[in-house]
């Protein structure tokens, strides 16, 4: 049921940092099952996955969000990947503000502008929490407060949006091999520390993110909301 061929067919589905990492990853996984995938975010040197359209959109702009949702006939699955992470630079007062804007607040946003369309297709939502969201982080404040903000943002959202029919989860990444961890992966000590403690004893891939995004989406997880789901190899439970 998670992944039968054309499951998002008719579908539109908007990812927001749709362009690179882990929401490049999602948006080519729906567009494989059939969705018409927009994929907004920063602009990218690699030509899009086949089904994916590419716009550009700043979700600390809430003017530039509201333009995006007016230009849209229908969403019906929302998948919020837009996030940075500036490591110790967060501990300066405007980093982490942004950090939080982006990360936490640009969430909201694009979720209250496209509340209404997936109000009408009875849609989802399906938020990028972290590991992070569940213990601290000493080098990334900003980025800690931000995905622990987020993953109750999303209970507090699936409770709000029930009554409309928008069941809203999130995914908890752990090390995932992307842009955003290269610095860990090319750390010989860290990176060795890192696979000492993740049971599966392999980096994640945004392929394995996105399929746990796909199952979220699908009807396999009707009946769930409010879920903060872990993909991280293990890391959380040793």
């Amino acid at each position: 049921m998670s992944f039968q061929a054309e499951l998002f067919k008719g579908k539109v589905a908007v990812v927001t940092g749709g362009t690179q990492g882990l929401g490049r990853g999602v948006a080519e996984a729906l567009a494989r099952l059939g969705a018409h995938v927009i994929a907004v975010g920063l602009p990218s040197t690699e030509p899009p996955p086949a089904g994916v359209e590419v716009r550009a959109l700043d979700v600390t702009k809430a003017g530039d969000i509201a333009q995006f949702a007016a230009s849209l006939e229908r969403v019906d699955v929302l998948v919020n990947c837009a996030g940075v992470i500036f490591r110790q630079e967060e501990f300066k007062l405007p980093v982490f503000e942004r950090v939080l804007d982006i990360n936490l607040t640009g969430t909201m946003r694009v979720c209250e502008a496209l509340q209404p369309m997936l109000a009408r297709a009875q849609g989802c939502i399906v938020n990028t929490a972290s590991m992070l969201s569940f213990f601290g982080g000493g080098l990334v404040p900003a980025y800690s407060a931000s995905k622990g903000g987020v993953a109750q943002l999303t209970k507090s959202l699936a409770i709000a949006y029930a009554e409309a029919g928008i069941r809203v989860n999130a995914v908890a990444p752990g090390w995932i091999a992307t842009p955003l961890t290269q610095a860990l992966q090319d750390d010989p000590v860290r990176a060795a520390r890192i696979m000492e403690r993740t049971p599966l004893k392999r980096w994640g891939t945004p392929a394995d993110v996105a399929q746990a995004v796909v199952f979220l989406c699908s009807p396999a997880a009707a009946f769930m909301t409010g879920v903060v789901m872990p993909v991280d190899g293990g890391y959380m439970v040793t």
